[in-house]
């Protein structure tokens, strides 16, 4: 194994342990993420549910090194669909400074997130052991 190899898997491993973080805290606290549910999407904390299990099966799936790819994509969309109809309105549309700047933040981290996850799933191969 390549020091170059070493380096990426625990990168991945690592980013797998996050997304099985975040998953778990959605949920044991999913009343703190139910107010994140756009408005126009029935089903409320079903979906902080729906989210905290996608979150779980794609940590799972890079720390595993199974079906990355795949993971990698879905992974990405979802992170894409939050910056859309998440921060981004939340950036534009919030009152505060504060609320603002968490937003923004936010809209950030699940950007570059994405990112990563699209650069997994497009080297999923390149990174087998």
């Amino acid at each position: 194994m390549t020091h170059h190899h070493t380096i990426a898997r625990i990168a991945v491993i690592i980013l797998g342990i996050v997304l099985i973080c975040f998953g778990l805290y959605h949920f044991l606290n999913p009343e703190n993420l139910v107010g994140y549910v756009p408005a126009f999407m029935p089903g409320g904390q079903l979906w902080v549910y729906i989210t905290g299990a996608a979150f779980i099966l794609a940590g799972i799936a890079f720390i595993l090194h199974k079906q990355v790819n795949i993971a990698g994509y879905l992974l990405a969309l979802l992170l894409v669909i939050f910056v859309l109809t998440i921060h981004l309105p939340n950036y534009l549309n919030s009152g505060s400074p504060e609320m603002r700047q968490v937003a923004f933040v936010n809209l950030l981290k699940d950007t570059a997130l994405a990112a990563f996850a699209l650069y997994l799933a497009s080297n999923a191969r390149n990174l087998e052991g």
